[in-house]
């Protein structure tokens, strides 16, 4: 029987947030259909679960898990270096789906809020500093797994730190409209060559990971909600899947929940996002390890 994972080249993909829920699965399923995963996770322990189900699986070979601290700008620069050393031969998707609550501010060591920094800004960083590995295949693509399609919430452009009225909630929209214009800006830029995705899978009964950190209250009933509500995740990856294996032919696409939405949302506002990008250079010009968007 001839292997069918042979007949086509393997892919290159790195995965954040990738040792638990939707990246976990993910990564596990790449490997299974023959690809070579970089699983991106915040703590060695669930890296560690993740390599021990790979090689159970028959698949140890294929994942390879980064421990990273992706809310501090160092750490997004060490996923880069990483890969730029192990993988020369450039990389074939980058998904983004690191993320987590905070249910209290706090702020992290280049100062920034927590919810900015993890959710939006090392997408920003990961996005610009790998850009290069992408565009040396052909058929790459980058895929933003966030809230595009909902309009709650918006950009704090007078305190995007969140120093003056700080929620869990509003820190969480306010990234996710972030990313929404991160998309336009970095499809603007990069978009012919490495077509960028904006996709928001919709309620999902994902990892437990990042329900941990909110309020028993806020826990329970999410975990109540998510019994009755949510989809299972290998549905919600699926449009994943599609996106990797025949990226876009344009330079920016946006789905939520199975369907294609218009680029001209209010919230991918072209003039907003080209601001947004202007103001992150800044604020990451001064940080330690920070380099240029681009720049590899």
């Amino acid at each position: 029987m001839v292997d069918s994972h042979a007949e086509k080249a393997i892919r290159t993909i790195v995965i954040t947030g990738g040792s638990d829920g939707m990246g976990r699965a993910l990564a596990l399923e790449r490997a299974s259909r023959g690809d070579h995963v970089v699983a991106v996770g915040s703590t060695r322990a669930r890296g560690d679960r993740l390599l021990a189900e790979a090689a159970g699986a028959g698949l140890g070979g294929r994942v390879e898990f980064v421990a990273a601290d992706l809310s501090t700008v160092a750490g997004n620069r060490a996923v880069i270096d990483h890969v730029g050393a192990r993988h020369a031969a450039g990389i074939d998707a980058l998904v983004l789906g690191a993320n987590r609550p905070f249910p209290e501010r706090t702020e992290t060591a280049d100062g920034f809020e927590s919810t900015f920094a993890l959710y939006y800004l090392s997408r920003y960083l990961l996005g610009h500093g790998l850009v290069p590995a992408l565009a040396r295949r052909p058929g790459s693509v980058i895929v933003n797994v966030a809230g595009v399609g909902m309009t709650g919430g918006g950009i704090h452009w007078d305190d995007l730190q969140l120093r003056r009225r700080y929620g869990t909630v509003a820190a969480q929209l306010q990234a996710g409209r972030a990313n929404d214009l991160l998309g336009v800006a970095m499809a603007e830029r990069y978009g012919e060559r490495v077509p960028y995705v904006l996709f928001h899978p919709g309620f999902t009964r994902s990892g437990r990971a990042a329900a941990e950190r909110l309020r028993p209250a806020a826990r329970f009933a999410i975990r109540a909600l998510a019994l009755v509500a949510a989809q299972p995740v290998a549905r919600a990856i699926a449009p994943i899947h599609g996106f990797i294996e025949s990226p876009p032919g344009v330079p920016l696409t946006a789905a939520s929940r199975g369907r294609s939405l218009p680029l001209g949302l209010k919230t991918l506002d072209p003039v907003a996002a080209r601001q947004l990008d202007a103001v992150t250079a800044r604020l990451v010009a001064g940080r330690a390890e920070a380099r240029p968007p681009g720049e590899a």
